[in-house]
């Protein structure tokens, strides 16, 4: 598949087919994923694979009841490992960094479970103490994104982008 289309295409999926993902495809999103930019190469993320049906179940509650994370028969915790970078950049790495270097790492294994044919969903709202203690995390690895995924259950349709001419500022904002 072509990286444009790839772009175009993707679509957040609330909706999952029971069918199983594959180890393969499991491995191939984290290979993407770890194979994403980041600060001094220091590589932040820590992905915590969720299959057990309790263990999705309590990633549910700690998603404020979002019942389509349980659906998807894997969800991918992608968590930033704080201790690491902030021991090459301090604060600025705490805080940004690693904040950025695992956005980058969830968007490379969003694209590419489209392209293998799989749906996903970027959840950022969760309560994090939940999820830390549901995947028994400890604490300096903080969990930014939950990714369920699976296959699509339905077709979600494009939504609306903002204008070029709102978004983009030449020289000046």
């Amino acid at each position: 598949m072509d990286l444009s289309e790839a772009i175009k295409g993707r679509r957040s999926i609330r909706n999952f087919k029971p069918d199983e993902v594959s180890e393969k495809d499991v491995e191939r999103l984290i290979e993407a994923a770890v194979s994403a930019p980041s600060a001094g190469n220091i590589q932040p993320w820590e992905l915590v694979v969720a299959r057990k049906p309790e263990i999705r179940r309590k990633l549910v509650e700690a998603a404020y009841g979002q019942s389509f994370i349980e659906e998807a028969p894997v969800v991918i915790v992608v968590c930033a490992n704080e201790d690491r970078i902030s021991q090459s950049y301090g604060l600025r790495g705490k805080n940004l960094y690693c904040l950025q270097d695992t956005a980058a790492a969830t968007q490379n294994m969003l694209l590419t479970a489209y392209s293998l044919g799989l749906g996903t969903c970027w959840v950022g709202a969760f309560k994090e103490d939940e999820v830390r203690e549901a995947l028994k995390i400890p604490i300096g690895i903080r969990p930014v994104a939950l990714v369920p995924v699976g296959y699509p259950g339905i077709s979600a349709s494009a939504r609306q982008k903002r204008p070029m001419e709102h978004i983009v500022h030449r020289d000046t904002f």
